[in-house]
């Protein structure tokens, strides 16, 4: 620590700050570092590891059902294509038939009976995925978010409660000299982890209100049915 002491005067300056360097550019630049290493060793904890896990597995079964849907939908375009190339064919023939005086021939309407199946199957599936399995897909992949983010949130509090604690453990022999020291952590590493933890637990309460609101819609869509 370096305190610049070169025009001190207790008289004019009662209040003192200690920083690396007097250079503001390198203490922003090593606060940045080290509150990146200070991240990045908290975050390493097991529970913060499995609340990741669980939450990039609900991002992938999420994705998974867009991924459904959209393939779906493509599916059920091209059997619609099909239907209405075979149901034209059907009916030229049907006319033409009758045009001739012939017995009308239905030669491939079974293959058009098929597709139409088809088509309705597909139709269900798109709207199971689209109206059930996606929404509730989003509502848990929100909650995963938001406990991730309260975890993460947790250990960065804990990290800065560590570090808070060591900073004035060092500081004890300050302290019993002069009996009180204010100290301000608010600006070093100890209040950038809370000011990240804060962050966090805002994207938390965000995940949790969108979850919220997105099942209550989804609970009052169905119930109308």
């Amino acid at each position: 620590m370096i305190v610049d002491t070169a025009s001190f005067d207790l008289r004019q300056t009662p209040t003192l700050q200690a920083v690396t360097s007097s250079d503001q550019q390198l203490v922003a630049e090593d606060l940045q570092k080290r509150l990146a290493e200070a991240v990045e060793e908290a975050v390493a904890q097991p529970d913060v590891g499995k609340a990741d896990e669980e939450y990039q597995a609900a991002e992938t079964t999420f994705r998974e059902f867009q991924q459904a849907a959209r393939a779906l939908n493509a599916h059920a375009k091209e059997l619609r294509e099909q239907i209405a190339s075979s149901s034209g064919q059907v009916l030229e023939k049907l006319i033409g038939a009758a045009a001739c005086g012939a017995k009308p021939e239905y030669g491939r309407l079974a293959d058009l009976g098929a597709l139409e199946q088809r088509e309705k199957l597909a139709a269900k599936a798109i709207e199971r995925v689209v109206e059930h399995l996606t929404p509730l897909a989003l509502v848990a992949r929100l909650r995963a978010e938001s406990h991730a983010h309260l975890m993460r949130a947790r250990a960065l509090e804990a990290a800065a409660q560590q570090r808070a604690e060591r900073v004035l453990s060092q500081l004890r022999d300050a302290v019993s000299d002069e009996i009180v020291l204010p100290v301000d952590l608010s600006k070093g590493v100890a209040g950038a982890l809370m000011n990240h933890a804060a962050e966090l637990k805002r994207l938390a309460r965000e995940a949790a209100e969108n979850a919220a609101r997105i099942e209550k819609t989804y609970m009052e869509t169905n119930r109308e049915k």
